[in-house]
């Protein structure tokens, strides 16, 4: 019987490179994917199904927790607020507008579920703290606590281990890593606002075009600027 590991997979590149490097590892995947009525949604779950295809995932789940749009206060979710935009701001103590307030909580409760439906030994999710935008939920303290919750929380004779394998890479370790597994970076996307051509100046944008940037390589996505 074969080891499998749940990938949370959003379609940007950093989730990608995590399912290649479980698929390398020999596990066998399920691919998770949530909506959650974010600018980008319809984008989002084009690149997953292909980066399924790529993967030559046999068993994928797309769910909708589009509740987080009622909770709100963030520009994800709420077009009335504005995306940031060519400002990037680092280890920040306050989290910037584009943090969806607990998000990865929400994502690794439900992944507990499925993990321990389908006998998962492992949930792999591309948080990156090095490198990222500052978010709470994405430091190796929260990782820690999530596992713990989530194995208090399920059965007795299940147990599963969160695995980050980016968390303490920084964005040009990430492409050089992504390029090096031959992880098909054209079909992530990362831009916060648009569903067609990326924009370029949003955090994420940013934050993507600076790894390409550090590792010498040109992004292969189509921008605006």
């Amino acid at each position: 019987m074969s080891k499998k590991a749940l990938c949370i997979i959003s379609g940007g590149m950093d989730s990608t490179l995590c399912a290649y490097l479980a698929k390398k590892e020999g596990y066998e995947i399920v691919a998770l994917h949530f909506d959650y009525e974010q600018r980008t949604q319809e984008k989002e779950r084009e690149c997953f199904k292909k980066i399924c295809q790529a993967l030559k995932v046999e068993k994928s789940y797309i769910l909708d927790v589009s509740f987080i749009k009622i909770i709100g206060g963030n520009a994800l979710t709420n077009k009335e607020l504005n995306i940031p935009k060519n400002e990037l701001l680092l280890n920040s103590d306050t989290p910037p507008i584009t943090y969806v307030p607990f998000r990865n909580g929400i994502f690794l409760s439900i992944a507990g579920s499925l993990a321990e439906k389908e006998n998962c030994e492992s949930i792999f999710i591309g948080v990156v703290e090095e490198d990222g935008s500052g978010y709470p939920d994405c430091t190796h303290e929260f990782i820690e606590k999530a596992e713990s919750f989530i194995n208090n929380g399920t059965s007795k004779n299940f147990k599963v281990s969160l695995k980050t394998p980016l968390i303490n890479l920084n964005k040009g370790q990430i492409v050089e890593l992504a390029l090096k597994e031959n992880v098909p970076l054209e079909l992530t996307w990362s831009c916060y606002e648009s569903n067609d051509e990326a924009c370029g100046e949003c955090d994420s944008c940013l934050l993507r075009l600076k790894g390409f940037k550090k590792a010498g390589v040109k992004d292969r996505i189509k921008y605006k600027k």
